[in-house]
């Protein structure tokens, strides 16, 4: 069985960095997904696939996959930039703007 350990991004959704801070093994699948003729859905009988693991580390994670004789891909997180600006939202409606408020 190979997996990837990864640290979820933050969705588009999202604005904040809620269910970014833990770690999730999921399996890759081992055979192929098929397309069913009739309906046209996709399908497979690898259930693996459907399982994803939570952890609260990655060492954690490292050592459920060496326990259980997984093999084992870790993909590193790339940090995003912080965009904080001096003043912040309230900065749009203060009193000494030095030009008029265009809309």
């Amino acid at each position: 069985m190979r997996a990837r350990i990864y640290q979820p991004s933050k969705t588009a959704m999202q604005s904040g960095q809620a269910k970014t801070h833990h770690w999730v093994l999921e399996f890759a699948p081992a055979e192929a997904r098929e397309l069913d003729p009739l309906m046209g859905w996709t399908g497979s009988s690898d259930t693996q696939t459907q399982v994803r693991l939570k952890f609260d580390s990655r060492e954690a994670a490292l050592d459920y996959a060496r326990r259980h004789g997984i093999e084992a891909v870790v993909l590193r997180p790339r940090p995003r930039k912080h965009n904080v600006r001096p003043a912040g939202y309230a900065e749009n409606f203060a009193t000494n703007r030095r030009g008029a408020w265009t809309h």
